[in-house]
Protein backbone atom coordinates (compact mmCIF):
# COMPACT_ATOMS: atom_id res chain seq x y z
CA UNK A 1 0.00 0.00 0.00
CA UNK A 2 1.36 3.22 -1.30
CA UNK A 3 1.96 5.69 1.72
CA UNK A 4 -0.52 8.68 1.75
CA UNK A 5 0.47 12.21 0.99
CA UNK A 6 0.82 14.52 3.92
CA UNK A 7 -0.51 18.21 3.74
CA UNK A 8 0.99 20.32 6.82
CA UNK A 9 -0.73 23.54 6.65
CA UNK A 10 -2.32 26.15 9.01
CA UNK A 11 -4.78 25.29 11.70
CA UNK A 12 -8.01 26.93 11.57
CA UNK A 13 -9.69 29.76 13.20
CA UNK A 14 -13.00 31.74 12.50
CA UNK A 15 -15.26 28.99 11.66
CA UNK A 16 -12.17 28.83 9.01
CA UNK A 17 -10.42 25.44 8.06
CA UNK A 18 -6.94 27.31 8.13
CA UNK A 19 -6.50 31.28 8.66
CA UNK A 20 -4.03 31.04 5.86
CA UNK A 21 -4.72 32.12 1.94
CA UNK A 22 -2.84 29.51 0.64
CA UNK A 23 -3.58 26.85 2.84
CA UNK A 24 -7.40 27.34 2.22
CA UNK A 25 -6.94 27.11 -1.49
CA UNK A 26 -4.61 23.97 -1.32
CA UNK A 27 -7.30 22.34 0.75
CA UNK A 28 -10.26 23.34 -1.09
CA UNK A 29 -8.81 21.97 -3.84
CA UNK A 30 -7.88 18.34 -2.40
CA UNK A 31 -11.55 18.56 -1.07
CA UNK A 32 -12.82 19.36 -4.64
CA UNK A 33 -10.32 16.59 -6.51
CA UNK A 34 -11.73 14.43 -3.72
CA UNK A 35 -7.82 13.54 -2.63
CA UNK A 36 -7.23 11.48 0.26
CA UNK A 37 -4.58 13.35 2.17
CA UNK A 38 -3.77 13.04 5.73
CA UNK A 39 -3.49 16.37 7.07
CA UNK A 40 -1.28 18.06 9.83
CA UNK A 41 -3.32 21.61 11.35
CA UNK A 42 -0.20 23.11 13.04
CA UNK A 43 0.80 26.88 14.33
CA UNK A 44 4.56 26.55 13.75
CA UNK A 45 5.95 26.58 10.22
CA UNK A 46 9.06 24.71 11.71
CA UNK A 47 7.18 21.79 12.11
CA UNK A 48 6.67 21.64 8.06
CA UNK A 49 9.11 19.28 6.10
CA UNK A 50 9.64 22.22 4.23
CA UNK A 51 9.73 25.38 6.72
CA UNK A 52 6.64 26.92 5.51
CA UNK A 53 2.99 26.35 4.95
CA UNK A 54 1.41 24.70 3.53
CA UNK A 55 3.74 21.71 2.26
CA UNK A 56 2.89 18.93 0.55
CA UNK A 57 4.93 15.25 1.63
CA UNK A 58 5.12 12.73 -1.14
CA UNK A 59 6.41 9.39 -1.12
CA UNK A 60 7.64 9.98 -4.84
CA UNK A 61 8.51 13.82 -5.39
CA UNK A 62 9.55 14.65 -1.77
CA UNK A 63 7.91 17.87 -0.23
CA UNK A 64 6.52 20.72 -2.03
CA UNK A 65 5.83 24.49 -0.67
CA UNK A 66 4.20 26.02 -3.13
CA UNK A 67 0.04 25.95 -3.27
CA UNK A 68 0.27 25.98 -7.62
CA UNK A 69 3.26 23.33 -7.06
CA UNK A 70 0.73 21.78 -4.61
CA UNK A 71 -1.74 21.51 -7.41
CA UNK A 72 0.16 20.03 -10.09
CA UNK A 73 1.42 17.53 -8.09
CA UNK A 74 -2.23 16.77 -6.98
CA UNK A 75 -2.72 16.18 -10.50
CA UNK A 76 -0.26 14.07 -11.60
CA UNK A 77 -1.90 12.11 -8.84
CA UNK A 78 -5.32 12.23 -10.83
CA UNK A 79 -6.65 14.29 -8.68
CA UNK A 80 -7.45 16.81 -11.19
CA UNK A 81 -10.94 19.09 -10.13
CA UNK A 82 -10.44 20.77 -13.55
CA UNK A 83 -10.83 17.87 -15.74
CA UNK A 84 -14.58 18.44 -17.05
CA UNK A 85 -13.43 22.35 -17.72
CA UNK A 86 -13.65 22.90 -21.52
CA UNK A 87 -10.17 24.89 -23.33
CA UNK A 88 -11.75 28.11 -22.89
CA UNK A 89 -13.02 27.75 -19.53
CA UNK A 90 -9.56 26.46 -18.60
CA UNK A 91 -7.70 29.50 -19.87
CA UNK A 92 -10.66 31.63 -18.35
CA UNK A 93 -9.66 30.00 -14.89
CA UNK A 94 -5.88 30.78 -15.39
CA UNK A 95 -7.11 34.32 -15.87
CA UNK A 96 -9.14 34.98 -12.90
CA UNK A 97 -6.38 33.34 -11.07
CA UNK A 98 -3.84 35.48 -12.49
CA UNK A 99 -6.12 38.34 -11.95
CA UNK A 100 -6.60 37.38 -7.74
CA UNK A 101 -3.32 37.64 -7.57
CA UNK A 102 -2.35 40.61 -9.02
CA UNK A 103 -5.63 42.73 -7.97
CA UNK A 104 -6.56 41.27 -4.87
CA UNK A 105 -3.99 39.48 -2.84
CA UNK A 106 -1.67 42.78 -2.18
CA UNK A 107 -4.58 44.45 -0.61
CA UNK A 108 -4.90 41.30 0.95
CA UNK A 109 -1.46 41.12 2.52
CA UNK A 110 -1.98 44.88 3.25
CA UNK A 111 -5.65 44.63 5.19
CA UNK A 112 -3.72 41.95 7.15
CA UNK A 113 -0.41 42.39 7.99
CA UNK A 114 0.41 45.84 7.43
CA UNK A 115 -2.61 47.98 8.20
CA UNK A 116 -1.59 48.44 11.94
CA UNK A 117 -5.11 48.45 13.35
CA UNK A 118 -5.44 45.00 11.84
CA UNK A 119 -2.37 43.68 12.32
CA UNK A 120 -2.20 44.35 15.76
CA UNK A 121 -5.49 43.05 16.82
CA UNK A 122 -6.33 40.11 15.02
CA UNK A 123 -2.98 38.98 12.99
CA UNK A 124 -0.84 39.13 15.39
CA UNK A 125 -3.21 38.37 18.46
CA UNK A 126 -4.10 35.34 16.79
CA UNK A 127 -0.51 34.28 15.37
CA UNK A 128 0.82 35.12 19.15
CA UNK A 129 -1.65 33.09 21.08
CA UNK A 130 -1.69 30.10 18.56
CA UNK A 131 2.44 29.81 17.80
CA UNK A 132 4.59 27.73 20.59
CA UNK A 133 6.33 29.44 23.20
CA UNK A 134 9.09 31.18 22.61
CA UNK A 135 8.66 31.57 18.82
CA UNK A 136 5.47 33.63 18.92
CA UNK A 137 7.68 36.40 20.72
CA UNK A 138 9.43 36.75 17.34
CA UNK A 139 7.68 34.50 14.36
CA UNK A 140 5.03 37.04 14.15
CA UNK A 141 7.39 39.99 13.59
CA UNK A 142 9.22 38.31 11.26
CA UNK A 143 6.55 37.07 8.98
CA UNK A 144 4.67 40.74 8.85
CA UNK A 145 8.21 41.56 7.63
CA UNK A 146 8.49 39.01 5.03
CA UNK A 147 4.78 40.03 3.63
CA UNK A 148 5.77 43.28 3.13
CA UNK A 149 8.71 42.14 1.27
CA UNK A 150 6.03 40.07 -0.82
CA UNK A 151 3.75 42.64 -1.21
CA UNK A 152 6.59 44.89 -3.06
CA UNK A 153 8.03 41.63 -4.68
CA UNK A 154 3.77 41.12 -6.28
CA UNK A 155 3.76 44.95 -7.22
CA UNK A 156 6.78 45.48 -8.48
CA UNK A 157 7.94 48.05 -6.30
CA UNK A 158 11.06 47.59 -4.01
CA UNK A 159 10.13 51.20 -2.29
CA UNK A 160 6.91 50.93 -2.00
CA UNK A 161 6.07 52.02 1.58
CA UNK A 162 2.78 51.54 3.79
CA UNK A 163 0.57 54.58 3.58
CA UNK A 164 -2.75 56.23 2.78
CA UNK A 165 -2.13 56.43 -0.68
CA UNK A 166 -0.78 52.78 -1.10
CA UNK A 167 -3.91 51.56 0.86
CA UNK A 168 -6.23 53.47 -1.77
CA UNK A 169 -4.36 52.05 -5.06
CA UNK A 170 -4.61 48.74 -3.52
CA UNK A 171 -8.08 48.91 -2.15
CA UNK A 172 -9.01 50.13 -5.57
CA UNK A 173 -7.72 47.19 -7.40
CA UNK A 174 -9.06 44.99 -4.56
CA UNK A 175 -13.18 46.26 -5.51
CA UNK A 176 -12.20 46.14 -9.25
CA UNK A 177 -11.23 42.37 -9.16
CA UNK A 178 -14.70 41.57 -6.32
CA UNK A 179 -16.38 43.58 -8.73
CA UNK A 180 -15.61 41.22 -11.61
CA UNK A 181 -15.79 38.04 -9.60
CA UNK A 182 -19.18 39.00 -9.16
CA UNK A 183 -20.29 39.25 -12.68
CA UNK A 184 -18.60 35.60 -13.78
CA UNK A 185 -19.70 33.80 -10.98
CA UNK A 186 -23.16 35.74 -10.90
CA UNK A 187 -26.48 33.45 -9.80
CA UNK A 188 -23.97 30.23 -10.67
CA UNK A 189 -23.07 27.79 -7.55
CA UNK A 190 -19.68 27.43 -8.62
CA UNK A 191 -17.40 29.86 -11.35
CA UNK A 192 -18.21 27.43 -14.50
CA UNK A 193 -21.55 25.05 -12.92
CA UNK A 194 -22.02 22.13 -10.19
CA UNK A 195 -18.44 21.52 -9.79
CA UNK A 196 -16.08 23.25 -8.38
CA UNK A 197 -12.45 23.78 -10.25
CA UNK A 198 -8.79 25.54 -9.18
CA UNK A 199 -10.83 29.01 -9.72
CA UNK A 200 -13.38 27.65 -6.82
CA UNK A 201 -10.71 27.04 -4.99
CA UNK A 202 -8.66 30.22 -5.34
CA UNK A 203 -11.48 32.11 -4.94
CA UNK A 204 -12.18 31.00 -1.57
CA UNK A 205 -9.25 30.92 -0.33
CA UNK A 206 -8.40 34.70 -1.00
CA UNK A 207 -12.42 35.37 0.35
CA UNK A 208 -12.90 33.45 2.93
CA UNK A 209 -10.38 34.75 5.64
CA UNK A 210 -11.62 38.46 4.76
CA UNK A 211 -15.42 37.20 5.01
CA UNK A 212 -14.85 35.92 8.38
CA UNK A 213 -12.50 37.12 10.63
CA UNK A 214 -13.55 39.97 12.94
CA UNK A 215 -11.43 43.04 11.57
CA UNK A 216 -11.52 46.58 13.03
CA UNK A 217 -10.56 48.27 9.81
CA UNK A 218 -13.11 45.84 7.58
CA UNK A 219 -13.52 48.34 4.04
CA UNK A 220 -12.66 45.41 1.96
CA UNK A 221 -14.83 43.08 4.10
CA UNK A 222 -17.59 45.59 4.15
CA UNK A 223 -17.67 45.32 0.04
CA UNK A 224 -17.33 41.71 0.11
CA UNK A 225 -20.38 41.52 2.71
CA UNK A 226 -22.30 43.63 0.20
CA UNK A 227 -22.13 41.19 -2.78
CA UNK A 228 -24.41 38.52 -1.96
CA UNK A 229 -23.40 35.94 -4.65
CA UNK A 230 -19.37 35.96 -3.22
CA UNK A 231 -20.65 35.78 0.50
CA UNK A 232 -22.76 33.01 -0.19
CA UNK A 233 -20.03 30.95 -2.67
CA UNK A 234 -17.98 30.77 0.46
CA UNK A 235 -20.75 30.31 2.88
CA UNK A 236 -21.80 27.30 0.12
CA UNK A 237 -18.45 26.14 0.15
CA UNK A 238 -17.80 25.93 4.27
CA UNK A 239 -21.03 24.32 4.62
CA UNK A 240 -20.30 21.24 1.78
CA UNK A 241 -16.69 20.53 2.29
CA UNK A 242 -15.73 21.76 5.50
CA UNK A 243 -19.02 20.72 7.76
CA UNK A 244 -17.20 20.37 11.01
CA UNK A 245 -15.42 23.63 11.10
CA UNK A 246 -18.23 25.05 12.86
CA UNK A 247 -18.44 29.08 13.76
CA UNK A 248 -15.83 30.44 16.83
CA UNK A 249 -18.05 31.80 19.66
CA UNK A 250 -16.88 35.54 20.60
CA UNK A 251 -15.80 34.41 23.81
CA UNK A 252 -13.67 31.14 22.81
CA UNK A 253 -9.82 31.52 23.43
CA UNK A 254 -7.05 29.90 20.63
CA UNK A 255 -5.56 27.16 21.86
CA UNK A 256 -2.00 26.99 21.39
CA UNK A 257 -1.81 23.55 20.21
CA UNK A 258 -2.69 21.81 17.15
CA UNK A 259 -6.06 21.07 16.16
CA UNK A 260 -5.58 17.84 14.89
CA UNK A 261 -2.12 16.47 14.07
CA UNK A 262 -0.64 13.19 14.36
CA UNK A 263 2.40 14.73 16.32
CA UNK A 264 0.28 15.11 19.13
CA UNK A 265 0.45 10.80 19.81
CA UNK A 266 4.01 10.72 19.61
CA UNK A 267 5.68 8.41 22.39
CA UNK A 268 8.23 10.81 24.51
CA UNK A 269 5.93 13.77 23.82
CA UNK A 270 7.64 15.78 26.86
CA UNK A 271 11.21 15.40 25.55
CA UNK A 272 10.14 16.48 21.84
CA UNK A 273 8.50 20.08 23.53
CA UNK A 274 11.71 20.32 25.57
CA UNK A 275 13.70 19.72 22.46
CA UNK A 276 11.82 22.00 20.64
CA UNK A 277 12.11 24.60 23.54
CA UNK A 278 15.93 24.21 23.76
CA UNK A 279 16.22 24.75 19.84
CA UNK A 280 13.69 27.91 19.67
CA UNK A 281 16.43 29.32 22.20
CA UNK A 282 19.30 28.31 20.45
CA UNK A 283 17.76 30.02 17.07
CA UNK A 284 16.60 33.05 19.29
CA UNK A 285 20.22 33.13 20.35
CA UNK A 286 21.85 32.93 17.44
CA UNK A 287 19.58 35.81 16.25
CA UNK A 288 20.35 38.33 18.85
CA UNK A 289 24.35 37.47 17.92
CA UNK A 290 23.78 37.76 14.25
CA UNK A 291 21.47 41.28 14.43
CA UNK A 292 24.15 42.51 17.08
CA UNK A 293 21.43 42.56 19.77
CA UNK A 294 23.65 40.68 21.61
CA UNK A 295 27.73 40.96 21.36
CA UNK A 296 30.43 38.69 23.34
CA UNK A 297 33.19 41.00 24.45
CA UNK A 298 36.87 38.77 25.86
CA UNK A 299 38.27 40.69 28.49
CA UNK A 300 41.80 39.90 29.93
CA UNK A 301 42.54 41.01 33.17
CA UNK A 302 45.28 43.63 33.62
CA UNK A 303 48.57 43.30 33.48
CA UNK A 304 48.40 39.49 31.80
CA UNK A 305 50.19 39.05 28.95
CA UNK A 306 49.38 35.86 26.53
CA UNK A 307 52.01 33.63 24.98
CA UNK A 308 51.96 35.68 21.83
CA UNK A 309 52.55 39.29 23.90
CA UNK A 310 55.48 37.59 26.06
CA UNK A 311 57.10 36.52 22.55
CA UNK A 312 56.95 39.68 20.52
CA UNK A 313 54.18 38.67 18.01
CA UNK A 314 51.67 41.52 16.76
CA UNK A 315 48.01 41.71 18.21
CA UNK A 316 47.07 41.35 14.49
CA UNK A 317 47.57 37.69 14.42
CA UNK A 318 45.08 36.85 16.64
CA UNK A 319 41.64 36.06 15.49
CA UNK A 320 38.88 37.82 14.33
CA UNK A 321 35.87 37.78 15.72
CA UNK A 322 32.94 35.88 13.43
Amino acid sequence: MAAPLELFCWKGGWGLPSVNTECLTVLAYAKFAGAPLKVHKIANPWRSPTGSLPALKTPEEGSLSQPSKIIIQLKKQKYNADYDLSAKEGADALAFISLLEEKLLPALIYTLWVDPKNYVDVTRRWHGENIPFPLNFFLPGRMQSRQLDRLRLVRGDSRLEPGDETEKELYRDALECMDLLSQRLASHKFFFGDSPSSLDAHVFGHLAPLLKMKLPNAKLQQHLKSMDNLSNFCSNILTLYFPSEGEDTPGRKFSSQPESSDFDNEPHKRRNQVLSVLVALGAMLSYALLTGILSIQHVRPQGALDSSERHGVGAHEEEDDD
